[in-house]
């Protein structure tokens, strides 16, 4: 008779692997006698039944592995690719090993199409701050991050900076912010937009019920990094867009996120997409949802109420504080730098993260902000595509906030901020200038993605004092 072989068994409908060198071990050793076709059948009626053959005299033992094998759990871990695809870094020297690390996982992930790695970049959570990340039919909540929709917003007013009445503005930023986990305004205090009209509130239970805390914190800012402050804007020539002659002009620049509401939609869809998204335990904070299933629609549903919901927050802060600060509005610019996009690269549609990145298409106007003493940035994006269309979403920290609470004084803080003329309204330590990179090392890094168009320079500085943190 034809021996049977493993190709046998396979076309039988076995699969490579353990049971099926036991089972051609038990045909070896007991059934060798059985003519081919015979054989085929019975080994093919095992595969299917093999409840069947459990009182066989040869078979029961073979039977009840192969119970035991489909009964055990399958494991669903989804392989990264052995290697991270290429991306550009920009500014490495300066970047911390830690974020490349994360960079390089994410770069490993099978729905990456492309990356970048600002340099302002730091480690974060899943994608590092700072990170660009371009992925095929795929949203990643922590490519987006905590605080969906973070984000810049500047007003320019016609007013010169000799009109800084420091009294004055520190009295309007005290009265006309709140700041802080937790923080909000209540009952007659409360503000009102039309954000509070979209529809989309009405997408889920969960989203529904975040609807009177985002009520009670829209125009508030987080704590950790966001502020609100006044300063000095200076355009060393005209400029048409804007239609901004060349001068020195009072500008208010805020840094806020979509608060409570956004946190607790990103930790919701974060805990989905790992309960879906199975990858290893490395890169399990880069788990996705798929843009093509309704839990990655509802996700995108709720990150872009969440943008807009934060920008209705800084909205809110620059019409109050307008109202109050006299003279008329030149320009208000603003941007996202905590979001994800459907752009276009190489010709397909993707979804393009930025968590901690400013977008810089080309001629899309931007901010970069420096620390409380240091200079920020209006800036025009030069649509570079190596750097998927982005540029850094301000210094980025060199030293984390324990390091920072460690090894920075009160005094040696005080001292810097006296030496640029800042007037500082709460922060802690952890926010001190000296925990942040150099701006202008960091601007000089990407002049091949954005040009500069004004500086801006702080003056009076509103943060949270109460050691509240929202990254």
């Amino acid at each position: 008779m034809n021996k049977i072989n493993g190709a046998d068994l396979i076309a039988a409908g076995f699969k490579q692997g353990k049971i099926l060198g036991e089972a051609l071990a038990v045909i070896e050793a007991h059934l060798s006698d059985m003519d081919h076709a015979s054989l085929i059948a019975l080994m093919s009626d095992l595969r299917s039944e093999p409840e069947m053959y459990l009182d066989h005299p040869v078979l029961e033992d073979l039977a009840t592995k192969m119970i035991e094998e489909a009964a055990a759990p399958v494991d669903t871990t989804i392989p990264l690719k052995d290697k991270a695809a290429d991306y550009k870094i920009y500014g490495e020297a300066a970047i911390d090993p830690g974020a490349i690390k994360q960079m390089d996982f994410a770069m490993r992930l099978p729905v990456t199409v492309g990356g970048a790695l600002m340099p302002d970049a730091h480690q974060g959570y899943g994608l590092p701050i700072g990170g660009v990340l371009a992925a095929k039919g795929a949203v990643i909540p922590y490519g987006v991050g905590v605080d969906i929709g973070c984000r810049m917003a500047l007003s320019i007013y016609d007013m010169p900076d000799t009109a800084i009445d420091e009294t004055k503005l520190k009295k309007i930023l005290l009265d006309e912010t709140r700041f802080g986990a937790g923080q909000g305004f209540h009952g007659q205090h409360r503000a009102d937009h039309a954000v509070l009209d979209n529809d989309a509130f009405n997408m889920t239970p969960l989203v529904k019920q975040l609807k009177d805390k985002a009520w009670s914190q829209l125009g508030t800012s987080g704590g950790g990094n966001h502020f609100v402050e006044f300063g000095v804007i200076e355009f060393t020539q005209r400029d048409e867009t804007l239609n901004i002659n060349a001068g020195k002009y009072l500008a208010l620049l805020s840094h806020s996120g979509s608060r409570g509401f956004g946190a607790t939609v990103a930790g919701h869809y974060t805990r989905l997409a790992k309960d879906l998204c199975k990858l290893p335990k490395e890169a399990a904070n880069l788990a996705w949802l798929d843009m093509n299933t309704a839990e990655g629609q509802e996700y995108w549903m709720a990150m872009n109420l969440a943008g807009d919901y934060a920008a209705a927050c800084h909205d809110v802060i620059h019409r109050k504080v307008a109202a109050v600060v006299g003279g008329q509005l030149l320009a208000t610019v603003e941007n996202h730098h905590n979001f994800a996009w459907k752009e276009q690269l190489n010709g397909e549609e993707v979804i393009v993260h930025r968590k901690g990145a400013t977008p810089a298409g080309k001629g899309v106007m931007g901010i970069i902000p420096g620390s409380m003493a240091a200079p920020g940035f209006l800036v025009r994006g030069k649509g570079e595509e190596m750097a998927i269309n982005s540029a850094s979403h301000g210094a980025g920290r060199q030293l984390s906030r324990t390091r920072a609470e460690k090894e920075i004084s009160k005094v040696d803080m005080a001292a810097v901020l006296a030496a640029n003329n800042v007037t500082l309204i709460g922060a802690g330590l952890d926010e001190a200038p000296m925990a942040y990179k150099d701006i202008h090392t960091v601007m000089a890094a990407q002049e091949a993605l954005v040009d500069v168009v004004a500086k801006f320079s702080p003056r009076i500085v509103r943060m949270a004092d109460d050691g509240s943190r929202e990254d």
